[in-house]
């Protein structure tokens, strides 16, 4: 839409609702967004006409008068749109259709009024609470949200679809709620509960399974650009990254208030009650990247971290694209470049650090032991005099931070040791006895890994540090442990913000504090700290943070937001395609007392989410995106849930909830794709190996390959929606992938286990298990075919058996297990398995 010296038409949003009959942000808005009707860029403005400047905008056509209400035939823009003056606007592309004018000429004709800035734009308009519409059908309505979903559809002609059968409502509730089919026992239990609250009761029952955390982190996990591992060139590893997510999950099994989810994530630290929870949800804000490459300023970095946490803010609750205002003013949206500014200095004052934050069951044993440990290291470090040589190691690299022209190799050596340590300088100029267990920890690491860089390459020979080294591993190895937390705190000695010049982060503009954007209500009296920033986002005054967070859970439970794009409700975003429903659903979040579980319920409770999927050919032209909801939508399965599900049918799923990382077999080869080779993927063993998706190791620079075929973020940026691709390679990989055959095998087991009898009573139950229901005869009919010619090649070729199916299961002849694992493997590769209905 946007081209190189053109102003599109919608920073007409500047201009304020006008009165009925043309209401601007219904009727008006829509037309100036789809239209770029003026040239004003460096070549100065085509027509003369400004649309970003009231006084510009308002001018009448020769005389350069202001146009007056009911005027409209002297306006320049309607001379202009209309050809009168040999000029048409647009330039090039579409022009205005006649009623599109017609729209415009009634707009001026009532005065066309105007408000300063562009807070005329809908998503910046106070939250009011609309009364849910009259509807004819009132009998199809099961709560409010399908009074509005209906009266769009009756307003457009559109009858919606019939309820979807309840086979198909209990996969879909499942895979919504918990990421995991049902089993066929629930679907039987299901299809024969005839109380009129049998699916009210099913939808509790998942809302309270501890797998629903699971589900609804994955989505949290991509807005905050979750990752084990640093990115940049070394991808450094992060072992303890994972607590945060094991917060998260916790948290919304347990339905925490989206205002104290959100708080807790952005201020744990500063709660006049603050714990390890909240301090460990901090977690949220070291999500960001880390570069420890060689020769980069540590502090460009640090800066880099800094402007993506008012970023990723601005994205996760607001709504807007701010990190846009980096360089300069926003070009499109309200916002300056010096109150992006004012929003990185809530993030200015964090440092970063490492805490303890023990799971349940761990700290007894940690404590017990801890004794017997410290004297043992202690004894070791003694016997080999590390205290003393370390001490002289630390003076140098002290020195060397000061006299920055001397010593080259001591230069080097620091530097090498600012990419290693986090806050490293201020660990240095820390004393020894003041630095916490994981600083003291990381400085010994540091010593004995670069010795060399500052010392005699022989002189560290005789130290033994090779020698030392797996001692003090050994002694690691068998030490009770306790799981850490990587947080952010406030920093002691905050540096202070600048506006970057041209967003150059060395060339510093004028000091700045911590404030919020101007089209928004104000932060108040409050002392501007990270606490009342999160206070601020949640307040009943401010517009956005409800309409944003309440479009994501519809956008999980339809497939699309009410606002499609989830990520921007900005002036280059989409417009609601319910506009009165999501301003419903804002203010009943809040009124619920933030509570998701609460708006999931209602969301999927509805007639509008209960409808079938099923495709209509008539409203292909008229509404081909279903944004109307006139049907529920199919959806192709997340990355992680299309292995979990694989991994849940072939009965080889691990449901532990929590826990650390895990790095399941993925082809070989790809680890090594790595800078130097230098990640190494130790294939997780026993239980490990089949934990859900969610649970999966992601590096950045070589990330689980089976995850990125099927859409997953690549979690550098927060990803508000995913993708959803259909590519030959996806079908290679549940075809192909080591995990998705061996999946195969462990179903075709499962069903020569715990189903018997003829050919048809398997299929039957292979059907139940993977699908949810039965096979349609043309199934069967088909399924029996496959399965005869898969024995008759099986049986020319004995060596493929076994390689087919290794095992031997008692009374079953290997070749008919071998044939099952072809026909699993045709299941587990199906459309329909892979995807919500």
């Amino acid at each position: 839409m946007f081209r190189a010296g053109l102003v599109c038409c919608s920073v007409l949003v500047s201009i304020a609702g006008a009165a009925d009959p043309v209401n601007f942000a219904r009727d008006i808005e829509p037309v100036l967004e789809k239209h770029c009707l003026v040239c004003h860029g460096p070549q100065q403005q085509m027509s003369g006409l400004r649309l970003d400047q009231k006084e510009a905008a308002l001018k009448g056509g020769a005389s350069g008068q202001d146009i007056k209400p009911g005027d409209s035939a002297g306006s320049r823009l309607i001379r202009l749109v209309t050809g009168a003056d040999g000029k048409v606007m647009p330039p090039v592309g579409a022009r205005l259709s006649a009623a599109e004018i017609e729209l415009l000429r009634a707009w001026i004709d009532q005065g066309a009024p105007w408000s300063a800035g562009t807070g005329g734009h809908w998503a910046f308009q106070k939250i009011q609470r609309p009364e849910p519409p009259a509807v004819r059908d009132r009998a199809w309505a099961r709560n409010a949200i399908d009074n509005f979903v209906l009266a769009r559809l009756e307003k457009e002609g559109i009858a919606p679809s019939p309820e979807a059968g309840k086979a198909t409502l209990i996969r879909r509730l499942s895979l919504d709620l918990t990421g995991l089919p049902p089993t066929p026992e629930e679907v039987a239990n299901f299809l024969q509960d005839s109380r009129p609250d049998a699916y009210e009761r099913v939808v509790d029952r998942l809302l309270d399974s501890p797998h629903y955390g699971e589900k609804w982190a994955r989505y949290w996990l991509d807005v905050a650009r979750y990752a084990d591992s640093d990115g940049y060139e070394k991808d450094r590893a992060r072992p303890w990254a994972w607590r945060w997510r094991h917060w998260v999950i916790d948290a919304l099994n347990h339905d925490m208030p989206f205002d104290e989810f959100t708080t807790e994530q952005l201020a744990g630290d500063l709660l006049p009650n603050r714990n390890i929870d909240t301090l460990v949800a901090t977690g949220f804000n070291r999500n960001t990247l880390t570069n420890r490459e060689g020769g980069t300023d540590p502090e460009q970095f640090r800066d880099e971290q800094v402007l993506d946490r008012a970023a990723t803010l601005g994205t996760v609750w607001l709504g807007l694209t701010v990190g846009c205002a980096q360089c300069h003013n926003h070009k499109f949206d309200p916002i300056s470049q010096k109150e992006f500014y004012q929003l990185t200095a809530f993030f200015n004052t964090q440092e970063e650090a490492n805490i303890p934050a023990p799971l349940a069951g761990e700290l007894g044993p940690y404590l017990a032991a801890r004794p017997d440990y410290d004297q043992k290291r202690k004894a070791l470090l003694e016997e080999y005099k590390i205290p003393a040589v370390e001490k002289d190691w630390e003076d140098k690299l002290r020195y060397a931070q000061q006299h920055p022209t001397e010593h080259d190799d001591w230069i080097f050596a620091y530097g090498e040791f600012t990419h290693t340590v986090d806050n490293a300088k201020k660990v240095l100029f820390t004393d020894p006895a003041k630095r916490s267990e994981v600083q003291q920890n990381a400085m010994l690491d540091v010593f004995l890994g670069s010795c060399g860089n500052l010392f005699p390459k022989q002189y560290c020979k005789d130290l033994k540090l090779d020698e030392l080294r797996p001692k003090l591993d050994g002694l690691s190895a068998k030490a009770s442990k306790i799981s850490y937390a990587p947080v952010l705190l406030e920093n002691d000695t905050p540096p202070k913000t600048y506006v970057h010049i041209k967003g150059d982060w060395r060339d510093h503009g004028e000091e700045v504090q911590p404030g919020t954007l101007a089209v928004l209500p104000p932060l108040g009296a409050e002392k501007p700290t990270r606490l009342a920033l999160a206070r601020w986002l949640m307040a009943p005054e401010n517009p956005l943070t409800a309409r944003v967070a309440v479009n994501r859970i519809w956008q999980e439970l339809f497939g699309r937001g009410i606002v499609n794009t989830s990520e921007d409700f900005g002036t280059q975003g989409d417009r609601p395609s319910h506009p009165e429903l999501l301003d419903w659903l804002a203010t009943e979040y809040r009124n619920r007392g933030w509570s998701m579980k609460q708006m999931v319920r209602l969301m999927v409770t509805s007639a509008s989410y209960r409808q079938e999927s099923k495709a209509r050919p008539e409203l292909d032209a008229r509404d081909p995106d279903n944004t109307l909801l006139a049907r529920q939508s199919r959806l192709r399965l997340a990355a992680e849930a299309v292995r979990d599900e694989t991994l849940y049918a072939a009965g080889l799923l691990d449901l532990r909830i929590g826990g650390p990382s895990v790095r399941p077999a993925q082809p070989k080869g790809v680890a090594e794709l790595s800078y130097g080779g230098s990640v190494k993927w130790v294939e997780s063993t026993g239980a490990d190996r089949y934990r859900r998706g969610l649970y999966i190791l992601f590096q950045r620079t070589v990330p689980y390959p089976q995850l990125m075929t099927f859409d997953a973020p690549n979690s550098n940026l927060s990803c508000t929606r995913r993708e959803r691709t259909n590519t030959p390679l996806q079908a290679l990989n549940l075809m192909n992938d080591p995990v998705f055959f061996e999946a195969a095998q462990g179903l075709a087991y499962r069903v020569m286990q715990e189903s018997s009898g003829a050919f048809r009573d398997r299929l039957n139950y292979a059907y139940d298990v993977t699908l949810g229901r039965a096979p349609s005869a043309h199934e069967a009919e088909r399924m029996g075919k496959y399965f005869d010619e898969t024995l008759r090649h099986l049986g020319e070729s004995p060596q493929t058996v076994s390689a087919l199916f290794p095992n031997q299961i008692a009374g079953v002849p290997q070749i008919d297990a071998a044939a099952w694992v072809e026909l699993s493997r045709v299941l587990l590769n199906l459309d329909e398995f892979i995807t919500r209905e």
